[in-house]
């Protein structure tokens, strides 16, 4: 099967992953078929051999040296590292065995030296990052003058782009350990521990000799064969045997995509496959962009968006009121299992104070069931922010496509950080979940060849959309006089709206007419506009469009036409009948039923309109209601209409407008 994507003009390779699940396999050998709890099993068992090894060679090379010398790009004679991860390893030296008496093969052995080399690569970010934080400690940790924030940036890597609050809570970090140990780390390595050891298998460091994928005649189906062991602790290569999966595609991977080695996790007994996939789409373009979505970010309404036009002479105008997507249900419950969880930990936390060093304490199966609790809660946590960003993401997209537009700008909000502002809107404002939001949000509009720009959020909600003055902020319309935040007036134009409509006006006319300032990180590919011009952001407006007129003249050419001089009786003029003849005809007035040929009792006896029943007995039963002629035992209906008829002086009296 190859593994080249043949492309056209204006497409690009796209590489993306769903998620599947093994649930059946077939041992090719014997024919046996697996079942889940089987198959969970035996790919256990392969994970646990992998993670062995990669925790070894982790230990060994968990320091700066090590770290530095696979980041440098280089081995000891100079000549370039290859860029998968298990080649540069062996380049330089860095092997991993299995336990004695285990055999493997060498694939078994590239699964582990490829997720070690990826988790080694990526901690060289955090030490270059630490390092640069401990060659400018702050005098005072808390508080960094403007001064500090200038040498902190220009000692870490990309330090101009990178949000504050990352460097705030390194600097967090390491002033933890210095109140705990009484001095200053060396380094990261230091600071952190290795890290915990996932149970997977990324089969992308394999080949045909141990794992191999290939669609199947069905086109929502996939072949995966694979080489598992039999035993938790195989002797021989007697002991590994091919086992045939079929994978059912979800629906988001096209037909005409290439398919590529997943990479397998269990879980809770089940078996997941984050299936890879490479397919053609759109080319995103970073200018000459016409219609383009401003996306605002909000607390009680998480995302406000809408369309705006760049016109040929330079103005923008807006297309629509926007909308917004508001999501107080979700967020209400992430707020509660957060809050759940705050009070999980401190009662863990104690728990563990009061055990201890004591392995055998009464409290250490109330702390291990505390721990379950935690695990299960910050599970579901995880699960709802992911359904939020999605769910967010997916409407942002839509709202663009629906505009016709090829470009989505939204906040750059990755330095802002949640302080000063109370416990609980600090709170609130470090809960959500942006930049989860951004990330789906460009995975979704690739799809149709739409670009996400971030831009600046300077000022987008303090300035108007039209004339870019200060705007005054107040609770709502119909209460000028009250502060809020809410609404927005502005004073020299005399705009007013919702603050967060007119924030993604000002984002979208931003985005509109600093779009040949949009640059590509190299990375990443995310597009991003870094700083405002001045010059550019004068034109940066939403010109109001021309008011409507009216589509016909309704001036009067005539005589007005004559009305009837007896309006429509506001009632019916024709009396009840006396009483119902049976179940069919018409229905009478009041609340009898219509099946029902007998009246109820409150209706005849000891009752008027403001008396109750009349008690036959000494004792006071007023029972009328109870058999249907009310809704209270104590409080009675009124006698139906037909029993005393009253005069009509109403139908003739006109209207009373």
């Amino acid at each position: 099967m190859s593994r080249r994507l043949p492309l056209g003009e204006g497409e690009a390779a796209r590489t993306a992953c769903a998620r599947s699940v093994l649930r059946t396999g077939v041992e090719e050998k014997t024919g046996e078929l697996l079942s889940a709890e089987g198959l969970a099993e035996r790919v256990g068992w392969a994970a646990d051999l992998v993670s062995g090894m990669v925790a070894a060679l982790l230990a060994e090379h968990w320091n700066s040296l090590d770290v530095e010398v696979l980041a440098g790009g280089e081995d000891t004679a100079g000549r370039p590292l290859p860029s998968s991860a298990w080649m540069a390893l062996r380049r330089l030296g860095w092997t991993a065995s299995p336990p004695e008496g285990i055999r493997v093969n060498d694939r078994i052995v590239r699964i582990a030296q490829e997720q070690a080399g990826r988790t080694l690569r990526s901690a060289k970010w955090r030490a270059d990052l630490a390092v640069g934080v401990l060659t400018t400690w702050p005098a005072t940790p808390a508080k960094r003058t403007p001064s500090e924030w200038d040498a902190v940036r220009e000692a870490v890597p990309d330090g101009r782009s990178m949000p504050s609050s990352i460097i705030s809570s390194r600097t967090r970090q390491i002033a933890t350990f210095a109140r705990k140990h009484g001095r200053m780390p060396a380094d990261v390595f230091e600071i952190e521990a290795k890290p915990r050891i996932a149970r997977m298998l990324l089969l992308s460091a394999c080949d045909g000799q141990q794992a191999t994928i290939e669609r199947a005649d069905e086109p929502d189906r996939a072949l995966l064969r694979l080489q598992l062991p039999t035993r938790p602790d195989p002797r021989s290569y007697a002991d590994w045997t091919w086992v045939a999966f079929h994978i059912k595609l979800p629906p988001t991977i096209p037909t005409n995509a290439v398919l590529h080695l997943p990479t397998l996790r269990v879980n809770h007994g089940t078996v997941w496959a984050d299936l890879a996939y490479t397919h053609a789409v759109p080319q995103t373009q970073r200018s000459g962009h016409r219609v383009a979505l401003g996306v605002d970010w909000g607390l009680n309404t998480l995302l406000s968006a809408g369309a705006a036009r760049l016109h040929d002479d330079g103005t923008v105008t807006a297309l629509g009121a926007g909308g917004m997507f508001r999501a107080a249900g979700v967020l209400a419950k992430q707020h509660r299992l957060r809050r759940l969880s705050e009070h999980l930990h401190v009662k863990a936390c104690r728990y563990q104070r009061l055990i201890g060093d004591t392995a055998q304490h009464a409290l250490a199966a109330k702390h291990a069931v505390l721990v379950e609790e935690i695990r299960h809660v910050s599970h579901r946590r995880s699960n709802l922010n992911d359904a939020l960003a999605w769910a967010a993401a997916r409407w942002a997209v839509d709202q663009a496509i629906a505009a016709g537009a090829s470009v989505i700008y939204t906040e750059d909000l990755r330095s802002m950080e949640a302080r000063g502002m109370g416990r609980t809107h600090n709170t609130r404002l470090s809960q959500t979940v942006r930049g989860q939001i951004v990330g789906r949000m460009r995975h979704l509009a690739a799809e149709t060849g739409i670009a996400v720009v971030t831009v600046p959020a300077r000022n987008t909600s303090k300035h108007c959309p039209q004339c870019l003055a200060p705007l005054r902020h107040r609770k709502a319309p119909d209460r000028p006089t009250t502060p809020g935040w809410k609404w927005a007036l502005c004073g020299s134009c005399g705009w007013q709206g919702d603050r967060d409509q007119g924030a993604w006006k000002r984002i979208a006319a931003r985005g509109l007419t600093h779009q040949a300032k949009t640059v590509t990180d190299r990375t990443t590919g995310a597009m991003r506009i870094r700083a405002v011009i001045d010059k550019l952001e004068a034109g940066a407006v939403i010109t109001p469009t021309e008011p409507k007129t009216r589509r016909a003249d309704r001036s009067k050419t005539g005589p007005t036409r004559r009305h009837t001089t007896r309006p429509t009786p506001r009632r019916r003029r024709t009396p009840s009948p006396t009483r119902p003849s049976g179940p069919a005809g018409q229905r009478p007035e009041g609340h009898a039923h219509t099946d029902r040929t007998r009246l109820p009792r409150a209706a005849h006896r000891h009752q008027s309109v403001t008396t109750i029943s009349t008690p036959t007995t000494s004792r006071h039963r007023p029972r009328g209601t109870a058999l249907g002629g009310g809704f209270h035992h104590h409080a009675h209906a009124t006698p139906p209409r037909w029993t005393e008829p009253m005069a009509d002086t109403m139908s003739c009296t006109g209207s009373f407008n």
